[in-house]
């Protein structure tokens, strides 16, 4: 079996200032995002309506805000409430660790609708634009999960090839668990990205990008849960599903709602 390689959590350092992989991956992630929804704002459909790049690095802004703001208060009242509520110095210490990508995405949602009602643009119409655009972030986010160690799957029968032992995990023994950011990055990251990318080539009725975002990720991350150890202090949920899984179905059946809507809408005759 294999074992993590335990990366060094800080790539660079320059005097007293350490450079982070995590932090890389981030940048790495607002990079990509900024290329790729430059390109996106380039193509006919969307340049005819006037997005420019001014607005892709504005629309940059409001999302981070959201991402940040929106992942730790949705770790906060996702994952641990009770903790919080009696330790609210701690809520933004953001330095400590604990995201949630639910609590994210309902920090952007809120952040696109602002931009959108700034910038008189519809939601979907800002929604659309981006959404192919977001996979490639969540893709280094969950290598940047890999490289610190965190996160790890469960374990993973012994004669699987790419079972790996993560010491940080603590186990008795060396179990083999499945390596579970890894098949984050593939279903959120890069499966999802060829998804949206090739669907979003040609016009779209407004919704249906936003809506295909949210079937497929929710669906993808329902399944690599089956493979990812549920967080100690949670545990499985009802029916044996962990606390990703059931947030990821309201996300699945509202994708489904915004898809069917969008497309019925584009089908009703004009007047």
């Amino acid at each position: 079996m294999l074992v993590h390689p335990q990366f060094d959590p800080i790539a660079l350092r320059l005097g007293p200032l350490a450079v982070h992989w995590y932090g890389i991956t981030y940048l790495v992630a607002f990079g990509l995002f900024l290329w790729l929804a430059g390109r996106r704002a380039r193509m006919p459909q969307h340049a005819a309506v006037g997005w420019t790049r001014q607005d892709v690095d504005d629309v940059l802004f409001y999302g981070v805000l959201g991402v940040v703001l929106g992942g730790r208060l949705g770790y906060c009242l996702f994952y641990k409430p009770d903790y919080y509520a009696q330790h609210l110095s701690e809520v933004f210490a953001v330095w400590k660790g604990g995201m949630s990508f639910h609590g994210g995405l309902l920090g952007v949602i809120v952040a696109m609708g602002v931009f959108g009602r700034l910038r008189r643009r519809g939601f979907f119409e800002v929604a659309d634009l981006i959404a192919p655009c977001v996979p490639t972030g969540l893709a280094a986010g969950r290598l940047g999960n890999f490289i610190n160690g965190e996160l790890w799957g469960r374990p993973a029968p012994a004669d699987l090839p790419w079972a790996m032992v993560f010491p940080q995990a603590n186990d008795p023994v060396g179990v083999a668990r499945h390596p579970s950011q890894l098949y984050q990055f593939l279903g959120e990251g890069v499966f999802l990205f060829l998804l949206l990318w090739l669907f979003a080539r040609k016009p779209r009725a407004t919704g249906q990008i936003s809506g295909l975002f949210l079937i497929g990720y929710g669906a993808q991350r329902f399944v690599t849960e089956y493979f990812r150890q549920p967080d100690d202090f949670l545990g499985l949920r009802a029916l044996d599903l962990s606390q990703g899984q059931w947030l990821s179905l309201p996300m699945v059946v509202a994708g489904l709602v915004m898809f069917a809507w969008a497309t019925r809408r584009n089908l009703r005759p004009a007047g």
